[in-house]
């Protein structure tokens, strides 16, 4: 019998009216001018509301060709429940309101098996977002942040932020995880995904397939100009084959 994990966010981050929703993304994905590649193999996309950060996860959606991809891994951050461990899902089907999505049950039970992994109960993973707000435009592809840095030589505080975003950004791009570690440790910059980057760039790193990481959209939320505004960065890249 399935167990459904419900579109729990539909209707508040995101319009759960499926005619909207897919006019949305289509919208969006159109306005990337991104064609489909078959050398992605990968994506890093941001996951806040859709009115804030669904037109610049497009720029990573919009690359995915789904004829080559027989198979989905899901990283992202969690929120409001702590583990040491990753944490994988009890759900069978992913719902949302564009289709669902099934879960590989298999690959799921052989991560299981390794014993690095916990399960998450349903509550805790319908009260997650991170990975939620990805489903809509893999279903569609597929038919807290409270710190401030201001480095004044950069000037305005909103191009420090910028600044400091994309020096991470590019040390990604260089595929390397210890020094992704160490920019983190540095900066204290609190890059709400850090940890499935990381565990991305270590696959990278450790795997046969040579693949290059490229950033292709920056936004922020707004521009800030005191140390009491405040603002969230958003960020969309795609890893494709490196010939």
């Amino acid at each position: 019998m399935d167990k459904i994990r419900r579109a729990s966010h539909a209707g508040s981050w995101y319009t759960d009216n499926p005619n909207k929703l897919a006019e949305e993304l289509d919208g969006w994905l159109r306005a990337s001018g991104l064609s489909k590649s078959p050398d992605v193999r990968g994506v890093i996309a941001p996951h806040a509301g859709y009115s804030y950060s669904g037109r610049a996860a497009a720029f990573a959606f919009g690359n995915i060709d789904p004829s080559n991809i027989s198979r989905i891994f899901l990283l992202g951050p969690s929120h409001h429940y702590y583990t040491p461990k990753c944490a994988l899902t009890r759900a069978t089907v992913y719902r949302t309101p564009i289709g669902d999505l099934p879960v590989d049950l298999e690959v799921n039970e052989e991560l299981k098996a390794t014993g690095k992994f916990e399960l998450m109960d349903i509550q805790v993973d319908e009260a997650e977002h991170s990975m939620e707000m990805h489903l809509p435009y893999l279903a569609k592809v597929f038919h807290g942040f409270n710190y401030m840095h201001h480095d004044k030589k950069h000037g305005a505080i909103h191009k420090s932020i910028e600044a400091l975003d994309k020096m991470g950004m590019e040390i990604i791009e260089t595929g390397d995880p210890d020094a992704f570690k160490r920019y983190l440790l540095d900066t204290d910059n609190t890059i709400c995904g850090r940890h499935p980057i990381s565990v991305f760039l270590h696959m990278l790193k450790n795997s046969s397939t040579k693949m290059k990481i490229k950033f292709l959209r920056y936004e922020q939320s707004s521009h800030c100009k005191t140390t009491r505004d405040s603002s969230v960065s958003y960020a969309s890249a795609a890893a494709k084959l490196d010939a």
